[in-house]
Order: C-alpha cells, then sequence, then structure tokens
C-alpha cells in the first residue's frame, strides 16, 4: 500500500465455491448481491468474492471518501483473504475499478472482464423529465410488490427510466431490478454518489496508461447503452494490448440481466480461449 494512501475499510463481502479466485464489482448503484447472475454461475468452478464497495450495501461510510478509496479498499481485501492472483469482473462501475486495480497491482490480476464500463466514459442518456420520474417511481413500486408483473410493464417499465438501462423488457429482468437493484438503490450512500460525481467532473480518462495492462482483457457492450456509450466501451477495448470485443445488438447498460445465458456462455468460452486467465502459479490460495 503506498505512503499516501488514506485507511481502508473492511469491506462486507459475499464469498461463494472453491477454486480460482474471482473478484467481481458492482457498479453505481449496486451491491455485491446484485452480481449474483455472474457468482451463481461462477462459484460453481470458481472462488467468487462479491464485495459491498465502500458506500454501499453494507459497507457504510462514515465520512466523504474519493473514488481512489475504493482502490485501497480493494487492496486490503485481497490482502485479508491472502489473494495473490485472482481473475477480476467488473461491471460499470466496477469495470473501471477493475481496470484501475489492474494498473495498480498488476502482478495479481491476472485477467479482466469488463461488463459495460469505460476508462473514459460517456454517456447519451437524454434529459429527464417530471413524467419519466413518475413512470419509474409507479413501475418500481409495482414491481417490488409484484416482480416481472407484464401489465406492469407494458404499462409503466416500458414508459419509464428503465427503458434507458434495459432494451428487452424480461420478466427476468424486471424480477433482478426488484430482487437486487431496488435494494442497492436505497443502500447507496450520498457519499457514494458524491465521489462518483466528482470523478466524473474532472473528466476522468485513463486511456492512456492502458497500454500498461498486461493481462488477457475481455470487453462486453450493449449496443443500445445510454449509461456508458457502445462506442466509449469500443474505445477502451481498443486501447486495451490483448483484448477480445465483444458487442451486444438490442440490449443496453444491464444487458447480463436482459441475456444471461448468452453473455455466461461468452464469457467461459473467452476463459476458455484464455488459460493464462486462470493461471495459478502465483496464487497462494487454495
Amino acid at each position: 500500500m503506498q505512503q499516501s494512501d488514506p485507511p481502508a475499510i473492511s469491506l462486507s463481502v459475499q464469498v461463494q465455491g472453491s477454486g480460482f479466485p474471482m473478484l467481481c464489482l458492482h457498479g453505481h448503484p449496486g451491491t455485491g448481491a446484485s452480481m449474483s447472475v455472474f457468482t451463481q454461475h461462477f462459484s460453481r468452478r470458481f472462488k467468487t468474492f462479491a464485495p459491498d464497495l465502500r458506500g454501499y450495501g453494507k459497507s457504510q461510510a462514515k465520512t466523504a471518501f474519493a473514488m481512489q478509496d475504493h482502490l485501497v479498499d480493494l487492496d486490503a481485501l485481497l490482502d485479508r483473504y491472502q489473494i495473490e492472483r485472482c481473475l477480476v469482473l467488473g461491471w460499470s462501475l466496477g469495470g473501471i475499478l477493475a481496470t484501475e486495480l489492474a494498473l495498480r497491482q498488476p502482478e495479481r490480476i491476472s485477467g479482466l472482464i469488463l461488463i459495460a464500463s469505460a476508462m473514459r466514459p460517456r454517456s447519451s442518456h437524454p434529459p429527464i423529465s417530471w413524467e419519466d420520474n413518475l413512470y419509474t417511481g409507479l413501475a418500481s413500486v409495482i414491481n417490488w410488490l409484484q416482480p416481472g408483473w407484464r401489465w406492469n410493464i407494458d404499462t409503466f417499465g416500458k414508459r419509464s427510466l428503465y427503458r434507458y438501462l434495459i432494451q428487452q423488457h424480461t420478466a427476468i429482468a424486471y424480477q433482478h431490478l426488484a430482487i437486487e437493484g431496488m435494494p442497492a438503490y436505497f443502500q447507496t450512500s450520498p457519499s457514494a454518489r458524491q465521489a462518483l460525481n466528482d470523478a466524473l467532473r474532472q473528466d476522468y480518462n485513463r486511456l492512456a496508461d492502458l497500454n500498461q495492462v498486461k493481462c488477457s482483457s475481455l470487453v462486453m457492450a450493449g449496443t443500445a447503452d445510454r449509461h456508458i456509450t457502445l462506442e466509449s466501451s469500443l474505445e477502451t477495448a481498443q486501447h486495451l494490448p490483448k483484448c477480445h470485443w465483444l458487442s451486444y445488438p438490442d440490449v443496453a447498460h444491464l444487458f447480463p440481466w436482459e441475456i444471461p445465458n448468452q453473455v455466461l456462455r461468452d464469457i467461459d468460452n473467452w476463459i476458455e480461449s484464455n488459460p493464462d486467465v486462470v493461471d495459478k502459479r502465483s496464487n497462494a490460495l487454495s
């Protein structure tokens, strides 16, 4: 840990399975539980670690913090579990932190899986109207009471802000929104929102440093993503030295909840084609 680093906090983390370690990092808003689409699948062959980042879920922060502090916490988490080498999967903000971790501790990161993420993130989200907020509130409450109800999806969901998060308004996507999305939203602290907003206002851009990432990487994006555009994800992929790029039509920022089977199958195939990302030679964790 660098001399100037602030103290780490002990993150709440969900640990599942056994085998080579896989660190799963959620986005904003999010929690470790919102990564279940990945952890339930990959814990069959990996030991998955899904933390609540600082200011999210059960890892609440008592004071204001900066985005850099997440990396200090993740360093401490890897030390706590004696993880010398791991594969890192990050969704949205989690993908940014995953890449920062690979730049910060290259010897510890065996591979990167970056989902709906970018190291110069850009949005194409249109202005939000009062109708957007009204329909989102109605859709969310009804969906919480009856997850995946088709009438609610067609009546309110497709007219709400969910239309910018998902394109394929399936029952399974709305079930994830109810069971994992809503709790994560309410467990995201003002300090976490402030830290992210501060970083975005500073025009975050790490593209020039990506040539230092030595591990293999997989970048995945949806063509209809308005939160982090397909173009900005592709730009990141083009700057990573050993990168495989995949894009999916007619899906948006939450596409792992829209087309989970396809996403998981493609990640499995990438791991199979890149055995170096599960290289145990430098890993002391049994």
